[in-house]
Order: C-alpha cells, then sequence, then structure tokens
C-alpha cells in the first residue's frame, strides 16, 4: 500500500491505496463521486476525463498514486454552490447531450480548450474534443453548446 494526499474538487483527501489503483476506481470507489464514468477503461472514449492540476487527462489511464500531492477536479466540482458554470448550462440548453455518458468527460475536455482558447472555431472545437466518443448525438450539438459558450466569454 501506499500512502497518497489528492485534493478532489477542493477537498483534501489521506488514503491508503495499492500502487495499480486507477484514479477513476479511487474517485468512484472510495470517493464516491460517480459523476465521473468509467466508459472503455482502455483511453478511447473519454468519458472518465478529469482535470488532474488544471490538465484534462483520463483517470482510467492515471494511478491514484500518480496523483499524490495534485489537485483533482471532476466534473462535480465544476458547479458553485449547486449552480451549474455557463459550459454546462450551454450543453443543457443546446441539448448537446443524449444518454448523458460522454457528457462529463466532453465537459471537461471543452473546459480546457475555452480556458486555452476563449473564441474557438468549430473546427477547434472538434479537434479539441476528438479524444471523447458520443455514440448518440452526432457531435453537432456539442460543438454548438461549445460555442454558444465561447460567444458568452464563459469559461467552466
Amino acid at each position: 500500500m501506499t500512502r497518497i494526499s489528492v485534493k478532489v474538487d477542493g477537498t483534501t483527501y489521506e488514503d491508503e491505496v495499492e500502487p495499480r489503483l486507477l484514479l477513476i476506481h479511487y474517485l468512484r470507489d472510495r470517493l464516491g463521486l460517480t459523476g465521473t464514468p468509467v466508459g472503455c477503461d482502455t483511453s478511447n472514449c473519454g468519458t472518465c476525463t478529469v482535470a488532474l492540476d488544471g490538465v484534462s487527462v483520463k483517470s482510467c489511464s492515471v494511478l491514484a498514486v500518480q496523483a499524490d500531492g495534485a489537485e483533482v477536479t471532476t466534473v462535480q466540482g465544476l458547479a458553485t454552490d449547486g449552480e451549474w458554470t455557463g459550459l454546462q448550462r450551454a450543453f443543457h440548453d443546446r441539448h448537446a447531450l443524449q444518454c448523458g455518458y460522454c457528457t462529463p468527460g466532453m465537459i471537461m475536455a471543452a473546459r480546457d480548450l475555452l480556458r486555452d482558447n476563449p473564441h474557438p472555431t468549430p473546427d477547434e472545437v472538434r479537434h479539441a474534443l476528438e479524444g471523447n466518443l458520443c455514440r448518440c448525438t452526432g457531435y453537432q450539438n456539442i460543438v454548438r453548446a461549445v460555442l454558444a459558450a465561447s460567444e458568452e466569454e464563459v469559461t467552466a
């Protein structure tokens, strides 16, 4: 077992974990943060995307011990006092989800994009989200939601 200290959505946790425990399983099974879904377990789909020290990572490809001393933000940590961010509202208002399974990963990836490029083109949005798969929407409303958030100068 390895001792880790990690700040997740503003709360610091200290735990003993097996060195092989994936971050996604630490978040979901140990901390109960189930807003980040397990998708493919092979880093292909992007549903498990979280921010690790401000950078989007697929938490199924990061060990919990690699997050030691780091700050993790999940989709659940974006809202403040139960109020969605502008990006989350844009996804809702623009119907950028159907089953919702990919939505947490899409929002986290879009958050990175808008932080680095506040006014992306549609092609830049598609490129930024290419590591996240959606099997329901055809991506059009997802792109529209990200562009709407950028027009409103919303950065998650």
